[in-house]
């Protein structure tokens, strides 16, 4: 049993968006993100080389506390290169 819900738990994280990653096409796919705001999310990372903390991305305009609370299980960092 602990092995089926170990392989659960790697397949959502496999299966998460990666904000350091992430295409525009595949934030878009993320609760309340049009084109737009997922074109702002990948400026931002661009241009502070990426996310060091989840919250991080609140400092995105027209990114709120909603956002986080709706697809934190969505959602997954990679570390920073």
């Amino acid at each position: 049993m602990k092995i089926i819900i170990g392989l659960v738990c790697c397949m959502f994280t496999l299966l998460a968006v990666d904000l350091n990653k992430a295409t525009v096409q595949e934030l878009t796919q993320l609760n309340g993100i049009g084109e737009k705001k997922a074109q702002a999310i990948v400026e931002y990372r661009t241009q502070k080389k990426c996310f060091k903390t989840m919250d991080e991305v609140l400092n995105v305009k027209g990114i709120g506390e909603a956002f986080l609370k709706k697809n934190e299980k969505e959602l997954s960092l990679s570390p920073c290169k």
